[in-house]
C-alpha cells in the first residue's frame, strides 16, 4: 500500500510512470496547509480578527524594517521556514498557494499563472531562513528554544505546516512522533496559532492505494483493499481527530483538539484551493528551482584516521562521505556558492592549521566535475587526529566574513568522532558562535548543519554547535545511510 500526504504525488507518479502502478487512490482524511505563528507575533499582525494573506507576509519580507513595519523593531527581520517542494507535500502546497495569491485566483491555475508569479514568489523566498526536508526538525528547534527561555522569535516568524503538525506541537510533540503509552508530553511555553491565508489554503488529502505492482500477491491485495475500505467507515473516521486529522465524514465530531486552546479554528480555512493539473505542478517546481533563495555553503569534512573504518557495504566511512557529497552536487545551481574544506592534524593551508582547502567558497558555475574530482582526492589525504572545534571556528570565521544578506549562508559539517586535538574548548566555541549569532547576524546569519557520522560521533557536541547558530544536526549513526542523510541536509539549501 502507499499513502502519501497528497494526491499530488499519486498523480505525478501516474503521469511519469503508469496509472496502473498507482492503482486507485482514495482519500480517507485531510488537513489544511497553514502558517504556524507564535501567538504573540500573530497578535502583532492583527490575529485573530484580521484577514492575513500571503501577500501580507510578502510585504513584510520586502520591507527592510521587517517587524519594525508593524511596530516591533526589536524582533528584527521577518523569517519564514518552508520545506523543499521536491520532497515535502507542505513545501509543494505552499509554492502553489503563492502562485494562487499572485494570480488573484481561487481555482483554474494555469502554467501561465506560474510564469507570471515568478517575481512575487522570488521576493517571498527571500524571507526563507533555510529549506528543510521535514517541518518536524524546524518545529523541534523552535520548541527547544521556547522551552529554554530563548523565545524563538530570533529563529523564525512563521512556519508553513500542515494543521495536524501545529496541533501536535501545541500538545508538546513538535516532531509528530508516535506517542507511546505512558509518555508524558510537555506543551510549549508559547503555543503556535494557525494563520489560514485569506486567499485560501490547499489541503493534504491523504490518499491510500493498493499498488498495482507485479510483486503484490492476491492475498496482499485483498487484505490491503479491506484495510482501505475500513478507513472509510464511521469507527475509523471517529479516530482521526484524536491524531489531529480532519475526517472526511462530516458527521464525525472534531473533538477537543480543534479549538482555539490548541491554536486552530475548526471553521478555517475560509477558501479551499484545488490541486491544479500535473503540468502546473511541474511548472511550479521547475520555477522554484530557479527562484529559490540562493545559497553559499561550505562543506567541512572530517578526514581523521577513524574515517578509514568500514561501514559494512564495502565502503569506508570516507568513501561514504565523498560519495554522499558528490551525489548532491546536482542540487546546486551554477549561481550557488560551494566550498569544500577537510580537516585533520598535521596539515596546513591558506585557511590555517589543520585545514585542507579543496575548493574556496565561490560560484559553482560549470565546475561540478572539478568539485567531484577534488572530493575524490580526499581518498589519498593523510589522516591523523580530529581537531573538530578548531576547524569549526576557522570555517565559521571564514563564512561570517563573507556572508551576504539574501543568501542561505551555511556550513555542512561531517564528523565521525570526538574532538582530540583542538586548542579551543567546546564551551568556548559555543560561546563564540552564540555571540556572533546574536550580534548583527540577523540579516546574514551563518548556520551550521552537522552530520553525526557513525556510532562514535559526539552527538551532544554537534547538537550544541548546531543550536548555537540556529542550524540543525542530522543523525547518520547508521553510516551506510550517509548518502540519504547527506541528501536530507542539502535539501535545506
Amino acid at each position: 500500500m502507499w499513502s502519501p500526504a497528497s494526491t499530488v504525488w499519486t498523480e505525478r507518479v501516474a503521469a511519469a510512470a503508469s496509472p496502473a502502478l498507482v492503482g486507485q487512490p482514495e482519500s480517507f482524511t485531510r488537513t489544511p496547509v497553514v502558517f504556524a505563528v507564535p501567538e504573540t507575533m500573530a497578535k502583532a499582525l492583527g490575529w485573530p480578527d484580521a484577514d492575513i494573506g500571503i501577500a501580507d507576509f510578502e510585504r513584510l519580507c520586502q520591507d527592510p524594517s521587517g517587524w519594525g513595519s508593524v511596530g516591533k523593531p526589536l524582533w528584527g527581520s521577518f523569517k519564514i521556514s518552508k520545506t523543499n517542494p521536491n520532497t515535502s507535500t507542505t513545501g509543494l502546497s505552499m509554492i502553489l498557494m503563492q502562485t494562487y495569491e499572485a494570480a488573484g485566483k481561487a481555482d483554474g491555475l494555469t502554467v501561465s499563472d506560474v510564469d507570471a508569479a515568478g517575481e512575487f514568489s522570488r521576493v517571498f523566498e527571500e524571507c526563507v531562513i533555510h529549506y528543510g526536508d521535514t517541518t518536524g526538525k524546524v518545529l523541534t528547534r523552535l520548541y527547544d528554544d521556547t522551552q529554554n527561555g530563548a523565545g524563538g522569535s530570533g529563529y523564525v516568524s512563521a512556519v508553513a505546516v500542515e494543521e495536524t503538525s501545529l496541533l501536535n506541537y501545541n500538545q508538546g510533540n513538535p516532531d509528530s512522533h508516535t506517542v507511546q503509552p505512558g509518555e508524558k508530553l510537555t506543551p510549549p511555553k508559547e503555543k503556535l496559532v494557525a494563520v489560514y491565508p485569506a486567499g485560501g489554503s490547499m489541503w493534504s488529502d491523504n490518499p491510500i492505494t493498493v499498488l498495482g505492482a507485479p510483486w503484490v500477491t492476491d492475498a496482499q491485495r485483498e487484505a490491503a483493499g479491506a484495510f482501505a475500505a475500513f478507513l472509510q467507515t464511521a469507527p475509523a473516521q471517529r479516530i482521526l481527530p484524536d491524531f489531529g486529522f480532519r475526517p472526511l465524514d462530516s458527521s464525525a465530531p472534531l473533538g477537543e483538539l480543534f479549538t482555539a486552546a490548541y491554536g486552530v479554528d475548526p471553521a478555517g480555512p475560509a477558501v479551499t484551493l484545488p490541486s491544479p493539473g500535473v503540468d502546473v505542478v511541474s511548472a511550479a517546481i521547475d520555477q522554484w528551482t530557479q527562484i529559490r533563495k540562493p545559497s553559499s555553503v561550505l562543506e567541512l569534512i572530517d578526514i581523521s584516521g577513524s574515517m578509514d573504518e568500514g561501514i559494512g557495504d564495502g565502503r569506508s566511512r570516507l568513501d561514504g562521505a565523498i560519495e554522499g557529497a558528490q551525489s548532491t552536487l546536482g542540487h546546486f545551481r551554477s549561481s550557488d556558492e560551494i566550498g569544500v574544506w577537510a580537516f585533520t592534524t598535521g596539515v596546513e593551508s591558506s585557511a590555517g592549521r589543520n585545514i585542507v582547502v579543496l575548493r574556496d567558497v565561490s560560484p559553482l558555475a560549470s565546475d561540478r566535475e572539478k568539485v567531484d574530482s577534488s572530493l575524490d582526492e580526499l581518498r589519498y589525504a593523510r589522516r591523523d587526529g580530529t581537531p573538530l572545534y578548531d576547524a569549526v571556528a576557522l570555517a565559521y570565521d571564514e563564512m561570517t566574513a563573507r556572508a551576504e544578506p539574501g543568501r542561505i549562508n551555511a556550513i555542512v559539517l561531517l564528523s565521525d568522532g570526538q574532538d582530540t586535538d583542538s586548542a579551543i574548548s567546546l564551551d568556548s566555541l559555543v560561546a563564540r558562535l552564540s555571540k556572533f549569532s546574536r550580534e548583527g547576524g540577523d540579516d546574514s546569519p551563518v548556520r551550521i548543519f552537522p552530520i553525526a557520522y557513525g556510532e562514535g560521533a559526539d552527538t551532544g557536541a554537534l547538537r550544541r554547535i548546531a543550536e548555537a547558530t540556529g542550524g540543525q544536526w542530522f543523525d547518520a549513526s547508521d553510516a551506510a545511510k550517509i548518502d540519504l542523510v547527506f541528501a536530507s541536509v542539502i535539501n535545506n539549501f
